[in-house]
């Protein structure tokens, strides 16, 4: 899934004849809707500043492995605190975990 808000960048045919090729289901915001897209942004602005501004990148295989490497970091060790310094893995264990005890 690809999450962004109405940019006419994500919603011309040739985008969306993209993520079709590559069997991505495009998300979009509500029209005025600023704090639908608040989590995605969030997400970009911590990649942006936390870790591409600090890598080299030499080549798009580069590029995407760097990415790669941060979203598994991002999930799995980075502790946020709007989830009580959890990780968002251990957060959604957590939520599992209590949801299956009721």
């Amino acid at each position: 899934m690809f999450h962004s808000d109405r940019g006419s960048q994500y919603t011309s045919g040739r985008f969306s004849r993209l993520l079709n090729k590559y069997k991505i289901t495009a998300s979009m915001s509500s029209v005025g809707a600023c704090l639908d897209n608040a989590v995605v942004e969030l997400f970009f602005g911590s990649l942006k500043n936390e870790w591409l501004l600090n890598v080299v990148h030499l080549t798009p295989k580069m590029m995407k492995m760097n990415v790669e490497e941060y979203i598994r970091y991002y999930n799995h060790e980075r502790l946020h605190t709007t989830l009580g310094d959890l990780t968002p893995i251990n957060y959604e264990n957590l939520q599992s975990q209590v949801s299956s005890w009721t």
